[in-house]
This record gives structure tokens, C-alpha cells and sequence, in this order.
């Protein structure tokens, strides 16, 4: 069925070139706004489209603060960060995931602990993680400890696989009841929600990517969605060097970061953004067609969760087994359209082979029968 698979596509994005999986779209006032920050010679961290484009995401996603950074792992870091994580702690996050989740939490001197994804939302399952901390972890005065090395496990960081929501409302319960703080890695989804809420805004901190796949882009970017305005407010302190506020003066209060946003790359953002409502509508127009063409077939298309409404940032189906999934990828791919497998689980990489880790049954499922396609959101669906 794969050369099917390759000629429906085809048809779809109407076109016999090669077919990305997902490319930006600039149809707006990309180039004029762009163009406007070169004549105004402000192309760097200080101009009027990083304030912009920080108060256009705070009205979409309904964050109290939003801090525009250079890009989705630094809004990543500076999250856990502000989370109170640091060096020798352990963070739970998912096997499935990208790779950038787990390099912050190394980079910050902690550990990654991996638990499973669910079969609702492909992202961080809210009984893997109560089960691993049943059975690894006791709660003391000083907060969660890993029962087997004494560190402490600060934070939790699902991430929303493709777009689709976790179970946010399951896993918050878990991480009051073990006192953890809870940090949603939104990179792949703008645009999605959980039950009325824009996901990243309802642990105490999100992390959102304007790389140039993803559903939005500012060329490199990133964002910090933070629950309580006291918290944006030192979020974008310590993106910026933690520089006081003077004329002339160099004055930093802590060893912070340089992480904040070019004005030239939030002039592209506040462009896009622009037309962000009529991407998340040719998105969904497109998942209903992949949708529509799989029913029926040995292949289950990924749909959104029933308490959530997907951005559908990448497409996906299931195989019925490794050897389809392999032969899909190789037909779609060799004939010019691009298709992937999902990451490899963290723990197969050498730098977190050692890491501790619960059961990963259906993370290894899905890392044998998971196959993204195209999904651009081109524009002439109806």
C-alpha cells in the first residue's frame, strides 16, 4: 500500500516535486516587518517586535507572561531554571521525545528519569509516572527523593507529542501529591489546547519552539509561558544577562543568561503570527483528509485526544508492524516524499543509556510502528 500512500499525498499537496514534512509558509508581512528592522538598525535583542511579539502570544495562549528567547531549548532551560531545578537533581520526562528535552536537564547538572508515553496522547502517561514514583520514591520534609541514590527529583517535563496534549489535568494531580513542579515542554504546540487551556500554561511554566518546522517560525525561537507575572518578570531578567536597568551603566545582579530573542527574528514572529489562526485551520483540514484516507486500512491514523483540541503540528499513523513501517518509509522517502520515523527513546542514546527509567512498553511500540508524513499547512484545502 505504500506506493498508495505516496500517490495520496501527492495529490494533496498538489504537486510531483519533493514533498518536506513540514516547511514554513510566509504568504504576510514577513518581509515588510523584517525590512523594518533593518532600516531601524535595531536587529538584536533590544526593538519594538520582541515587546510585540511577546504581548501577541500572551493574548493567544492566555499566558500571564510571555519572554521570547533565541530558541525552544533555551526557553526550555531558563524554565527549569525558574523551576528551582539544579545541579544533582533528577527530572522525570518521557523516552519519546527529542533529544533537546534531555540535554537541558544535563546541562543544568541533573538527571534524566524516563517513564512512559500513553496510548491518549502519545505524550508522558500519568500512571507510568505515579508508578515509577511508587516504587522509587518517598516524600520527606525536603521534598521527593529517589529512594535508591537520596537525590532529590525535582520536576516533571511531559512534552505533547506532535501537538497533542497529555492528560495535563491526571498529571498535575500526580505531581501535587509527590510536591513536584510541573514544566510542560510545548515545543511542537502552538496552537493546541487542553480542555479550554493553551498548553504550557497550566504547569507553572511551558516552553514553546518557533524553529523553522515548526507550526509558526522565527527562523530559531523559543518562548516562556509563565503562570504568575512575577515570574515573567524575572524570566526575562535572566534571559538578559540579568543586566539592571540603567542609561549607561553595566550593572548584573546573578550569573544569568543570554538568551533573548533578536528584534529581527521577532519581526518574522509577529508576521506569522498573524496568520496563525489560517495555519491551525489548514492544518485540521489536512489531518481530517489523512484521517479520512487511512479509516479503514491496516494503518491507525493519530487523532487527537477527546479532552484536547490538536494543532495536528506533524501527522502521523501507526503500522501494523516494523516491516510496513520500514517499507513506508523507504517507498514515500525514495520517491521524493519526506517521511520519518519517530525519535529513537532516549535511553538507546549513550549519554543517557545509565539513566534510571520505569517501564517503556509502548514508548518501544510506537518507536517500531510510528511514521510522521507531510504536514505542512498549505493553503488550498476546503
Amino acid at each position: 500500500m505504500a506506493k498508495q500512500v505516496v500517490e495520496f499525498i501527492r495529490e494533496l499537496f498538489k504537486t510531483d516535486g519533493f514533498i518536506p514534512l513540514h516547511a514554513p509558509t510566509f504568504q504576510g508581512n514577513e518581509k515588510r516587518y523584517v525590512t523594518n528592522t533593518i532600516d531601524s538598525t535595531f536587529v538584536s535583542s533590544v526593538g519594538e517586535y520582541v515587546d510585540e511579539f511577546e504581548r501577541k502570544l500572551e493574548q493567544f495562549t492566555h499566558s500571564e507572561k510571555v519572554v521570547a528567547t533565541v530558541n525552544g531549548t533555551s526557553a526550555l532551560h531558563t524554565s527549569l531554571y525558574l523551576a528551582g531545578v539544579a545541579t544533582g537533581d533528577m527530572v522525570i520526562t518521557q523516552a519519546l521525545t527529542f533529544v533537546a528535552t534531555c540535554n537541558v536537564i544535563t546541562h543544568m547538572g541533573a538527571e534524566p528519569v524516563f517513564v512512559d508515553v500513553s496510548p491518549v496522547s502519545l505524550g508522558m502517561c500519568p500512571h507510568a509516572l505515579d508508578e515509577y514514583l511508587q516504587a522509587s520514591a518517598r516524600l520527606t520534609e525536603t521534598g521527593c527523593i529517589h529512594i535508591a541514590t537520596g537525590k532529590t527529583i525535582k520536576a516533571v517535563v511531559p512534552m505533547h507529542t506532535f501537538g497533542h496534549p497529555v492528560e495535563l489535568e491526571k498529571l498535575s494531580a500526580v505531581c501535587d501529591k509527590w510536591h513536584l513542579v510541573l514544566v510542560e515542554d510545548a515545543a511542537e504546540s502552538l496552537g493546541s489546547y487542553y480542555q479550554d487551556k493553551h498548553t504550557g500554561t497550566v504547569g507553572a511554566f511551558g516552553a514553546l519552539s518557533f524553529n523553522g518546522n515548526k507550526i509558526i517560525t522565527t527562523g530559531g525561537g523559543g518562548a516562556v509561558l509563565c503562570k504568575r507575572k512575577e515570574d515573567g518578570v524575572r524570566a526575562k531578567h535572566l534571559t538578559t544577562q540579568a543586566k539592571v536597568p540603567h542609561p549607561y551603566e553595566f550593572y548584573h545582579d546573578e550569573a544569568a543568561f543570554n538568551f533573548r530573542m533578536p528584534n529581527i527574528n521577532a519581526a518574522l514572529g509577529c508576521a506569522q503570527m498573524e496568520q496563525l489562526p489560517v495555519f491551525l485551520a489548514n492544518k485540521r483540514r489536512l489531518a481530517a483528509h489523512y484521517q479520512d484516507y487511512f479509516e479503514n486500512t491496516q494503518f491507525q491514523f493519530v487523532k487527537e485526544p477527546s479532552y484536547a483540541r490538536s494543532n495536528y503540528w506533524l501527522n502521523a499513523v501507526i503500522c501494523p508492524d516494523t516491516a510496513t513501517r520500514n517499507e513506508l518509509l523507504t517507498t514515500t522517502n525514495d520517491a521524493g516524499v519526506m517521511t520519518r520515523p519517530v525519535w529513537q527513546l532516549m535511553h538507546r542514546l549513550p549519554m543517557f543509556a545509565d539513566a534510571d527509567r520505569g517501564e517503556l512498553t509502548y514508548s518501544e511500540y510506537l518507536e517500531g510502528h510510528l511514521v510522521n508524513l507531510p504536514s505542512s499547512p498549505v493553503t488550498h484545502f476546503s
